[in-house]
């Protein structure tokens, strides 16, 4: 079997997600084990991140979001690689983890790694998108505003976010104007041709 190898250290939750990533590439990991992150995990992550570059690659979940933020916080400047929560489910057990998705799944996150920057200055919105924009797009409010969320997560590769979180992830992965503009189209479309199947 021939790897892929991954250059920049990857940041999992456990030991499980470990295994996986090695099953199918050649790679390095750095485990948070949980999301109380250890002084030591971030120094260990922000030296990764000087010598190597780093991806952070946790679970679609609440506690993996955990982690991304107290990463982004101490270490900004990594990559970020998002799998979709129905890539990530073990229905059997009702787990989710991205020890649960493919081979084909896991390689599509960390292609399109998304790397993170710290916030614009004077709390100024990257490009014009503002949480206004969000509200007028159905994003915020309004009965399809979570799925629509949700498909806009996928669309630009940044993951699931609430209302109040979706504009800082626009800000931290410099998502354009003309990007937001080009896939919420594409998710206004989609939830279209779904209401006339």
């Amino acid at each position: 079997m021939e790897y892929r190898r991954i250059d920049e250290m990857i940041v999992v939750e456990g030991k499980n997600d470990t295994n996986r990533l090695k099953r199918f590439f050649k790679c390095d990991t750095i485990e948070t084990n949980g999301s109380a992150i250890s002084g030591s995990t971030l120094e260990k992550i922000k030296l990764a991140l000087d010598r190597r570059g780093v991806i952070v690659f946790t679970d679609p979940d609440y506690p993996g979001e955990k982690v991304r933020k107290t990463i982004n916080e101490y270490v900004p400047g990594c990559k970020h690689a998002f799998l979709p929560r129905e890539a990530a489910i073990d229905h059997r057990r009702n787990k989710i983890g991205i020890e649960h998705a493919n081979e084909h799944e896991l390689y599509q996150a960390l292609l399109y790694a998304k790397t993170s920057f710290e916030k614009v200055p004077n709390g100024a919105e990257h490009d014009g998108i503002s949480r206004e924009d969000l509200h007028t797009a159905g994003l915020i409010a309004g009965p399809e505003a979570k799925q629509k969320r949700e498909l806009l997560g996928k669309e630009l590769k940044i993951g699931y976010t609430n209302g109040k979180q979706l504009c800082n992830r626009l800000t931290q992965f410099h998502i354009s104007s003309d990007e937001f503009s080009q896939a919420l189209r594409l998710v206004e479309r989609k939830l279209d041709y779904d209401k006339h199947e």
